[in-house]
């Protein structure tokens, strides 16, 4: 009874265990499952375009997108895509499939129409709760400057004011330094 019982404990606090690291750990997904999953519930969706090659994308991964408050809020805000932008998958988005079939070099069709062209790594691409693309962001973004514009996104701010004032309120609102503790 005594092994049962300390069996017991130790595999649920291995199961604790296992929750905790997932919730550390942003929840990616590709293109289509995130547009898939908007439908039956929506959310909005954020998009890392990247590349394989890229050292500044590497190093969002390494440092942004490890963040704790980073994680927190887009697991809570967001479905999450990463998307190589010289990958082979085929998206479908509004009844279009986009494919990388050569036409832009490396590029994939879907990475040039999110990023209107402009093939800048990373960018972050962000989409409303319908699927409609709200707007890029080009650049490496630290945990302290994406955090406000997952707010401004997140929470629909975009709709009612500039990101200028959003953000002069945000940083009154929220101290920036705590951000880099983990």
């Amino acid at each position: 009874m005594k092994k049962q019982t300390i069996s017991i404990l130790i595999l649920l606090l291995f199961g604790f265990k296992l929750n905790a690291q997932e919730a550390d750990k942003i929840k990616w997904y590709t293109a289509n499952e995130a547009f898939e999953l908007q439908k039956k519930e929506p959310k909005k969706i954020l998009m890392d375009v990247y590349t394989d090659w890229c050292g500044w994308c590497k190093r969002m991964d390494a440092s942004t997108f490890t963040n704790p408050k980073v994680v927190e809020y887009l697991n809570k805000h967001y479905y999450c895509v990463k998307f190589n932008a010289e990958g082979k998958e085929n998206v479908t988005y509004n009844q279009t499939t986009f494919t990388n079939d050569g036409k832009y070099g490396k590029s994939h069709s879907f990475a040039v129409a999110v990023l209107n062209g402009k093939m800048s790594y990373p960018s972050i691409a962000y989409f409303d709760e319908k699927s409609a693309l709200i707007t890029t962001v080009a650049g490496y973004q630290k945990p302290e400057d994406i955090l406000p514009i997952l707010a401004y996104f997140g929470e629909d701010s975009y709709k009612t004011e500039n990101f200028q004032t959003f953000s002069t309120e945000y940083a009154k609102k929220n101290v920036t330094h705590v951000v880099n503790k983990k």
